[in-house]
């Protein structure tokens, strides 16, 4: 399985809001360090349509990794997402850049959390054509998680007990949640001919308070998150289910190389 490793980005843009009680967050400790490499997925619709061709690279110098998720969209949406962090003892953020345009997104979205500072900036295009920047500060725990919950459940145990992490979600100028995190059992996959198994694990972002009253009331709660983890000997996400910016229709996007026979 070795070069087949996608420590996805992906995983955080098919998330956002909900409203449960919540596991305490944590910060996960580094079991496989993380390599460079080059990947690809496909993502596709309910029905097997293909809708984006996902294109991964990953770059490390000493303990710190940057990784770039880009999904390049049939009807010329983009879905890009950059992301560093350092590993050395727990996984720890530095930045993530989401940038999501193109017709098949409700709403264009170019956030940026920086995790070293607590500086979260939003750019939008006026109607005039000009740019607008918007910042604010916001004290972020230290187990903020944008772009890296892949990375994460690649680097726990199969059998862990349900646990949450924290990110900031992409709205009113940038919003906390917490992502409830609990495995889900095993489903067999193939990879290149080879039978294997992986750990499903369901992500249930909460939101708390009048704002997930109102969501819900409203019937515009996402959709939880299911993402396969191969736990081999090069651990690798190769299927996220879900919802993109956490609205619209549930994608699925495989690792290319993957099959998995009835959902």
């Amino acid at each position: 399985m070795h070069g087949k490793k996608l420590n996805a980005p992906r995983v955080c843009a098919l998330i956002v809001l909900m409203g449960i009680p919540a596991a305490a967050a944590e910060q996960i400790p580094v079991r496989h360090v993380q390599l460079p490499m080059q990947r690809w997925m496909v993502t596709r619709s309910q029905t097997g349509a293909t809708l984006a061709r996902d294109e991964f690279t990953q770059s490390v110098q000493g303990d710190e990794v940057t990784m770039r998720l880009t999904l390049h969209f049939l009807d010329g949406s983009v879905d890009e997402e950059t992301t560093s962090y350092r590993q050395q003892g727990t996984f720890r953020l530095l930045g993530d850049r989401q940038i999501e345009r193109g017709p098949f997104f409700a709403r264009p979205v170019d956030f940026t959390v920086d995790a070293v500072t607590g500086v979260l900036t939003s750019r939008s295009t006026e109607a005039g054509g000009g740019s607008r920047v918007e910042s604010r500060q916001m004290d972020l725990p230290a187990d903020i998680a944008n772009g890296i919950v892949g990375t994460l459940l690649l680097n726990v145990p199969r059998h862990t007990k349900p646990f949450s992490v924290d990110m900031v979600a992409p709205v009113e100028g940038g919003r906390l949640v917490q992502l409830l995190i609990s495995p889900e059992g095993e489903r067999p996959f193939k990879m290149d001919g080879q039978n294997l198994t992986a750990t499903v694990f369901r992500i249930h972002p909460v939101l708390g308070g009048l704002v997930g009253l109102i969501a819900r009331l409203l019937g515009m709660q996402p959709k939880d998150v299911m993402v396969w983890i191969w736990e081999g000997s090069d651990p690798a996400v190769v299927r996220i289910v879900g919802q993109l910016g956490g609205s619209g229709p549930v994608v699925t996007s495989d690792l290319v190389g993957a099959s998995f026979g009835r959902p």
